[in-house]
């Protein structure tokens, strides 16, 4: 992966990431995407189904599909100040990014069929909430647990575009599929985070730092039901990195670390990446990766 040497004045545009999970009887295991070659973002790497917020994920038509009301979706996010239309607004983007980008689709009592169905409706050129709305579903945001919001730093470790995202968990529904749609991307997978960050260590994918530090926060849960728990007792973590220059290396710090802002942690994990090697690799090597840190 290549590193960015541009500053970008411009405000981050805001966007939404689902990580799937699933229990398996090896444990925990993740769903991943790997970006088409030809996309303008994270080209190539592997990613969580996501993307920006589109104007129809603004519509009120988008807000009227959804089966909780946008005030307690506001407070789910837990920022300040944030009203309600566009907590509304993320939650219909990750929704619509996940079936976008996987084909699962994460409405109240959906079935497979109905997932196919969906993507029919979509093929033969309705949009996402049209064909959603043709079924008569409601889109459920009680499937998505907030979990992190990244917020890009003016010089980006990666690509030329800046963002504010936020991070949901979301558990595979029963009976649906997850499979990439070989337009945005060209593969996927499912695979426990150690193992993902084992294939990233070993030069088999390419990760961003967001998702080298998520995969290395949900390495500490076994299953399911402890992520989601783990996700209930805390509100989503804000993680501003900040990029310095260490000893002629490029490093980007995250809260906890003696050089950045914030000194209090907020995810377990390394507190710094640098990048050598063509990727970014914590103190410690591979095992730094997993550094506990109790009470996060």
């Amino acid at each position: 992966m290549e590193l960015n040497l541009e500053v970008v004045p411009a405000p981050p545009r805001a966007a939404a990431s689902v990580v799937m999970v699933r229990d398996t009887a090896r444990g925990l295991e993740v769903f991943l995407i790997r970006r088409h070659d030809r996309s303008d973002v994270l080209a190539g790497a592997h990613v969580f189904p996501g993307g920006k917020i589109d104007p129809h994920d603004r519509s009120h038509d988008s807000r009227a599909l959804l089966a909780s009301p946008a005030q307690g979706l506001a407070a789910c996010l837990n920022e300040a100040g944030l009203d309600p239309q566009t907590a509304a607004s993320v939650y219909l983007a990750a929704i619509r990014e996940t079936f976008e980008e996987s084909g699962v689709l994460l409405a109240r009592g959906a079935r497979a069929d109905h997932a196919a169905q969906a993507t029919a409706l979509v093929r033969a050129g309705l949009r996402f909430d049209q064909a959603v709305a043709r079924l008569a579903l409601w889109l459920d945001p009680a499937e998505l647990l907030p979990w992190s919001r990244w917020i890009t730093p003016r010089l980006p470790m990666v690509g030329n575009k800046r963002f504010d995202t936020r991070f949901f968990i979301a558990t595979l529904p029963p009976g649906q599929t997850a499979r990439h749609d070989n337009l945005e991307a060209s593969d996927s997978v499912w695979l426990r985070p150690r193992d993902a960050l084992q294939s990233y260590w070993n030069g088999t994918i390419a990760l961003a730092p967001p998702q080298i530090m998520t995969l290395a926060h949900l390495s500490h849960y076994p299953a399911v039901a402890q992520v989601l728990a783990a996700g209930r007792a805390r509100p989503p973590a804000l993680i501003e990195p900040e990029p310095i220059d260490a000893g002629g290396d490029r490093v980007v710090c995250y809260p906890g670390d003696e050089r950045h802002s914030r000194a209090t942690r907020v995810m377990p994990g390394p507190t710094r990446l640098s990048y050598r090697h063509r990727r970014f690799e914590p103190m410690g090597g591979f095992d730094g990766l997993f550094t506990p840190t109790t009470g996060i």
